[in-house]
């Protein structure tokens, strides 16, 4: 445990630290967001509130995860690496986006067509590694069954059609996360919870892994590394909670696409590596809620020909353009997220209990 300790510690540490010299440096170079005139008016008075904050998450958990490993002696995994990976390789490509951001003094980033294949080069590639470095057991990192609370044996895809169906998952986190970050802090409160969660179930994983050949059970996990996938999950969970001390309302900070790509990503492939893809959109419920939103808005204007089911979405913007507060909207979506991450957890349990 010193490791999942160390990391988690280390990573809130350098959030606190470093947002907080981030601030400061994005301030005195005048690297502030610019807000759309199509949104909620309230959100005119952030003009200028310094973004690409995500850039101290991805750094926090980099150095957290290393000195983790650095300071037990112990050496990282393909797995813990391959999250990282992605991580940072989608947090790149957002940071692109918000660089243009600023750069052109305008709303809108990256081209929807850039954006795209970037999102898909970083996807595909890591999609691809994670069928590679089978250990000792023969595992590799991902799986080609679709998997809910474990693998699901009637659901064993082609290599071709598991690597798409990564990618897919990849693409869909990513822009769930960014749908998401429409608040002070919703974005990094929810993340964190949602982090937090899998870090819980990646040690369970561990505790039940059927590696473990002297205390394997009839319910025991065929997962790759689930350890040092709770050090990553630990660390991830710490930045984001580091970061919203700065982050929450009224936020002195924004992570920008350089924070949300990157944290969908990370939620992606740790769905992905502990075999909990459909289980995640439970865990994660208040991201799919919002990304619905979304699909349920366009799909609405375009069958009624100009007419809207929200007043705007993400379905945050919905409620302020109602007369919610943000801070309310911000504390209720937490609730129901950290209601979404209790159900997720329970009946995560409660198929271990029953298969006793």
């Amino acid at each position: 445990m010193r490791s999942i300790l160390l990391a988690g510690g280390i990573a809130l540490f350098a959030a606190l630290l470093g947002t907080r010299v981030a601030i400061s440096l994005l301030v005195k170079s005048g690297y502030g967001q610019f807000i759309r005139d199509d949104g909620p008016t309230s959100h005119h008075t952030k003009r200028g509130t310094p973004t690409m904050g995500g850039i101290v998450i991805i750094g926090s958990v980099i150095v957290a995860y290393g000195l983790a490993h650095l300071m037990t002696w112990t050496a990282p995994t393909v797995s813990g690496l391959l999250v990282v990976y992605l991580f940072v390789g989608l947090g790149v490509v957002g940071f692109l986006d918000d660089w243009i951001k600023i750069s052109k003094a305008r709303s809108l980033g990256l081209n929807s067509t850039a954006k795209l294949v970037g999102q898909t080069l970083v996807a595909a590639s890591f999609a691809l590694a994670s069928f590679q470095f089978p250990n000792e057991r023969g595992l590799t990192p991902a799986s080609t069954f679709i998997s809910f609370l474990r693998d699901l044996s009637w659901l064993n895809l082609p290599l071709w059609l598991a690597v798409l169906w990564i990618v897919f998952l990849i693409a869909a986190w990513s822009n769930a996360a960014n749908l998401t970050d429409g608040l002070d802090g919703l974005a990094t409160g929810a993340s964190a919870m949602v982090f937090a969660a899998y870090a819980v179930v990646n040690i369970w994983q561990y505790k039940q892994s059927c590696a473990a050949i002297s205390t394997a059970g009839p319910q025991c996990y065929e997962v790759r590394d689930p350890y040092d996938l709770a050090v990553v999950s630990m660390a991830l969970a710490a930045a984001c909670f580091g970061f919203l001390w700065w982050n929450a309302s009224p936020a002195k900070i924004f992570m920008g696409d350089t924070g949300s790509l990157a944290i969908g990503g990370a939620l992606a492939a740790l769905s992905i590596f502990t075999r909990t893809e459909i289980l995640m959109g439970i865990v994660a419920g208040l991201f799919v809620i919002i990304t619905l939103s979304v699909v349920l808005q366009v799909s609405y204007f375009k069958l009624t020909r100009g007419k809207r089911l929200f007043k705007m979405a993400p379905l945050q913007h919905h409620f302020e353009l109602k007369g919610w507060a943000e801070i309310t909207i911000t504390i209720r979506f937490w609730i129901i997220c950290g209601l979404a991450v209790s159900v997720g957890l329970g009946l995560f349990y409660a198929e271990w209990l029953v298969g006793q």
